[in-house]
């Protein structure tokens, strides 16, 4: 079946209801980066109000929400695409998964991608420090590509070719649809991931649950680790071997 018999009339008729928990991982520096640039509490707050008046505005829909679940939505300009979003003037994407194993492994996945396009940088000495979150959405006009009949396109899984999922997405928008659920190809136990298309999909204005991770990679791959609750993941070599990015990776730098 191709993606491009999928049009907005045909994916009207293919809306299901999703809900549930959606995971994503940040760096943790969102919290402390301005920190080291000022001398006070208060001097931090008034150097991130004027950063805050240098970005673009966010949009009115999402106002009510924390700043985490809007920053997705307030950048319309995009230098490179993604894959339910294109590069250039487009509309936010909030990219998770539905189990925080699925979103640490996306994370380190796309921190590999630096290292591979830049084969002389040495691996950090120290682990990175990454914030997880969930937050709960539910939308009545929801896409399920993991289940029947739109799990037969193949095409949703190329590990490197977004066109058919970027299309996808712009049909989607036009059919009202607010969130896609999909497969991951970079968490090598395919977990469920996530694309809310718009912040009305949120039904909590602040992230429920947070989690702190800290990710270390190195020779032999991929260690990342959670003291509370006590978590553990270890991606091998091959773990992200698929992609043709990773597979000629320099791990022995």
């Amino acid at each position: 079946m191709s993606s491009r018999t999928w049009t907005p009339a045909a994916l009207s008729s293919e809306r299901r209801a999703l809900a549930g928990a959606c995971w994503r991982v940040v760096e943790a520096q969102h919290r402390v980066s301005t920190l080291k640039l000022v001398d006070t509490l208060d001097e931090q707050a008034l150097l991130e109000s004027l950063i805050e008046e240098t970005k673009p505005a966010v949009p009115p829909e999402c106002r009510h929400l924390h700043y985490l679940l809007a920053t997705p939505f307030r950048y319309g300009a995009y230098p490179h695409g993604s894959r339910f979003r294109c590069a250039g003037m487009t509309p936010g994407v909030f990219y998770g998964s539905e189990r925080v194993a699925t979103a640490v492994a996306e994370t380190a996945f796309h921190r590999l991608l630096f290292f591979a396009e830049s084969p002389a940088t040495p691996w950090p000495a120290n682990a990175a420090e990454f914030t997880a979150f969930s937050v709960r959405y539910a939308s009545a006009h929801g896409l399920d590509l993991i289940a029947p009949p739109l799990s037969k396109v193949r095409a949703w899984l190329s590990p490197t070719d977004y066109e058919a999922c970027q299309t996808l997405a712009e049909r989607a928008r036009a059919a009202s649809i607010t969130a896609i659920r999909y497969q991951s190809v970079r968490d090598p136990a395919r977990g469920a991931n996530l694309a809310i298309l718009s912040c009305t999909a949120f039904v909590q204005d602040e992230p429920a649950q947070r989690q702190t991770w800290r990710i270390q990679f190195g020779r032999s791959g991929v260690h990342a680790l959670c003291e509370f609750p006590d978590a553990r993941f270890e991606f091998a070599r091959a773990a992200f071997a698929a992609d043709p990015r990773i597979t000629d990776l320099n791990w022995e730098r």
